[in-house]
């Protein structure tokens, strides 16, 4: 998605940062979203429209609005999925449809823990985004400039121009080697050629990206912690809603962004009369305004902030002008609209057929509904038991 703003961007003679959008998208989809973009006409935008189609972009529904997005300012996604193949686990004897359908269902009914999902993190091996947010959260600017170019063990284009700036510093000679898409490391480069590999030079380096993407990668680090609170909870206490738990008291929240005044402690008295149930509970989402847990969890926040060398952390970063409040989110999911079909897969309509599969076997066409920061992934994990 930001390569795509990059190149909207360069044809529009306008900055990344004039772009805005309610929400990030997956690489590797067909994906539609609204993106407001300040100081163009509609008629210019349509003026570029066969340059964006050479890029296997589509722009449609332009329009003048009065105002910016924010992330976050949506209600949710619609996904449309088709999984190929379809094959059951080793040594399970039950009928491959019943065994989805039991599945679905089950999903249906109980949901899914609301882990973020790996996109989140990226795919490198050997750095992941969250490792970069944590640096800039210690005020570490060039340790995060040199994760963030750090190279892959990968023999291609991008990783050799990594490989060889972090061996020379030579910015310039990096550009030449970097190739034209990747929008964010050439932004990087071209402000670390003109200001140097210094701890000030670094932080106008990280300026050269839009508040959004400098934000994403703190994010990144809140969301892992996030997702292992959520392990070490459910580890620790199971379905039962527990004295010094978090429960949201609004039943209609579908998003992170609730106010702490909805948020609750549940008491003694709460967590022995069951007053609550499991889906209610909430965990904090690291940030300078969060209420922890009383109980084993929120003693875990603490050990892990120590850890990482957080324990004063305010989660501000001024040089960036980065402010990090934190919020709440909800541990277990549930998919709304949820519907799916059983095929095989000579009926489905696919463009890239792959000439491997068996004519017979099936195809699960899902379609369901999740609120804003849910992962489709992790619910299709969920249903399928298995990584995706």
């Amino acid at each position: 998605m930001f390569e795509a703003i990059g190149f909207l961007a360069i044809k529009l003679g306008v900055i990344p940062s004039d772009f805005s959008y309610a929400g990030l998208k997956d690489k590797k989809a067909i994906t539609y979203q609204t993106i407001v973009v300040r100081k163009v006409t509609p008629e210019r935008l349509k003026n570029i429209d066969k340059e964006i189609e050479k890029k296997k972009m589509n722009v449609f529904n332009i329009r003048s609005v009065d105002d910016s997005l924010r992330l976050g300012q949506l209600k949710g996604n619609h996904f449309d999925i088709v999984i190929r193949n379809l094959k059951k686990q080793i040594n399970d004897s039950a009928n491959l449809r019943e065994r989805i359908s039991e599945a679905i269902e089950n999903v249906k009914k109980k949901g899914f823990v609301n882990y973020y999902g790996p996109q989140r993190f990226g795919k490198g091996r050997k750095v992941h985004t969250d490792q970069i947010g944590l640096a800039l959260l210690k005020n570490e600017m060039v340790k995060a400039i040199k994760l963030f170019l750090t190279p892959e063990d990968l023999d291609d284009p991008v990783n050799r121009a990594k490989k060889y700036y972090l061996q020379t510093e030579d910015a310039k000679g990096t550009l030449s080697l970097m190739p034209e898409f990747k929008v964010r490391e050439r932004a990087l480069l071209e402000a670390l050629h003109r200001f140097g590999m210094t701890e000030e030079g670094c932080i106008q380096a990280w300026f050269s990206l839009p508040h959004s993407m400098r934000i994403f990668y703190v994010h990144a680090y809140t969301s892992k912690i996030w997702n292992e609170a959520v392990s070490y909870r459910l580890a620790t206490y199971g379905a039962r809603v527990v004295e010094g738990d978090l429960v949201c008291l609004d039943e209609d929240v579908d998003d992170e962004n609730f106010p702490s005044s909805k948020v609750h402690l549940v008491t003694e008295e709460e967590g022995s009369a069951n007053t609550y149930a499991i889906h209610q509970v909430v965990l904090p989402i690291l940030g300078s305004n969060i209420q922890y847990p009383k109980n084993k969890v929120g003693q875990w926040y603490h050990d892990i902030l120590s850890s990482d060398g957080l324990q004063t952390c305010r989660f501000k970063v001024p040089a960036l002008k980065l402010n990090v409040p934190g919020c709440y989110r909800q541990i277990l999911k549930h998919p709304r609209n949820l519907s799916y079909q059983l095929i095989e897969d000579h009926d489905i309509d696919v463009k890239m057929k792959d000439p491997h599969l068996d004519e017979a076997s099936l195809s699960l066409l899902i379609s369901f509904d999740l609120d804003s920061s849910c992962y489709a992934t992790v619910c299709l994990k969920e249903i399928m038991k298995h990584d995706v």
